[in-house]
């Protein structure tokens, strides 16, 4: 297996949260802007772990590995998303004490957003990069990549701005998706080099882990912020997106 042609497709699928990240934090864009491209990424996310994650799961490893790993995704997400949460409150508390830092009482009354996307990023990205790692044994998987990259895009982007605005610098930003994308590009390699004779069911865990996690952040960091600023568009922009990603997917 090409450890090489994982790690390109990794790196380009993965790495385009950094060309979200510079669109959010080089830009003044527009709160609405920012809120329709989060549910158009949402329909795209949700029609890669449908038509890609969750089905190719289920049809290599049958339906209980995916309830596992699906399962066991989703609670990740949600325990890390709590985490962030938590901390955003105890930083709230603490920039409450000091009347004068009105950029860090800002930032900490939001429930810091942009952490909780990076969360997600990191929890589907790895189970991502390795599914990307198992696909370049057969070539370059252009479809998935295709998929994963567009969704990752807005996934960058949504989660800078709040970043951003909290007052984190840029090279603390930067360096979060720059880790993320080196750690997922790892983990397409070692997917490439140690899973690929992995039992399918294994493989169908790993996978459906991506796609629980991707869901829950989808429900719980991206509809919620888009609908509130976006209302009556964020379905018309989640399905365009979902359409967007069924069209390459098919095409591909």
């Amino acid at each position: 297996m090409d450890v090489g042609v994982a790690a390109l497709a990794s790196a380009m699928g993965i790495g385009t949260l950094l060309i979200g990240a510079a669109i959010g934090w080089f830009w003044d864009v527009p709160r609405r802007v920012v809120a329709g491209v989060m549910a158009f990424g949402a329909g795209v996310m949700v029609a890669t772990l449908a038509l890609e994650l969750v089905a190719e799961a289920a049809d290599g490893g049958g339906v209980w590995p995916v309830v596992v790993g699906f399962a066991a995704g989703a609670l990740l997400y949600v325990g890390g998303d709590r985490l962030v949460a938590a901390r955003a409150a105890r930083a709230a508390e603490r920039a409450r004490t000091d009347s004068r830092n009105i950029t860090a009482r800002r930032g900490g009354a939001t429930r810091g957003n942009g952490g909780a996307i990076a969360v997600g990023a990191l929890l589907d990205g790895i189970p991502e990069a390795i599914v990307i790692g198992l696909s370049a044994a057969s070539g370059f998987p252009v479809a998935i990549v295709a998929a994963i990259g567009l969704s990752n895009i807005p996934e960058g982007l949504a989660g800078t701005v709040p970043l951003k605005k909290s007052g984190r610098p840029a090279g603390q930003v930067f360096g979060l998706w720059a880790a993320i994308t080196v750690i997922a590009t790892l983990a397409a390699v070692a997917g490439a080099a140690l899973l690929a004779d992995a039992p399918a069911e294994v493989l169908a865990v790993i996978v459906s882990l991506a796609a629980g996690a991707l869901l829950a952040m989808v429900c719980n960091a991206m509809i919620p912020e888009a609908f509130h600023e976006d209302h009556w568009a964020t379905g018309l922009l989640a399905a365009a997106g979902f359409l967007v990603a069924f069209v390459l997917n098919e095409l591909t």
